[in-house]
């Protein structure tokens, strides 16, 4: 019995872990990419959008910060 609750706690508690580095990334990348967006509304949502776009392309970890900078000197502002 005592090996069955070590085992499930220590299931648990990996789990928890996996989550928070999920959603610790998640933030990290939406972060990185509004920071590049500066202040303006227009390019802030373009950049997330970017994220989005990196995200189903597969763009890795390493090499999202330099996939987004590409893309927020692409962006030309609407008139």
């Amino acid at each position: 019995m005592d090996l069955a609750i070590v085992l499930m706690v220590s299931l648990l508690a990996i789990a928890l872990h996996v989550v928070l580095y999920v959603m610790f990334r998640r933030w990290m990348d939406r972060d990185l990419a509004l920071s590049l967006a500066g202040d303006d509304e227009d390019k802030r949502r373009y950049m997330l959008d970017c994220l989005r776009r990196a995200k189903a392309e597969g763009v890795g970890g390493r090499e999202l910060q330099a996939w987004l900078e590409r893309e927020a000197a692409r962006y030309r502002p609407q008139e």
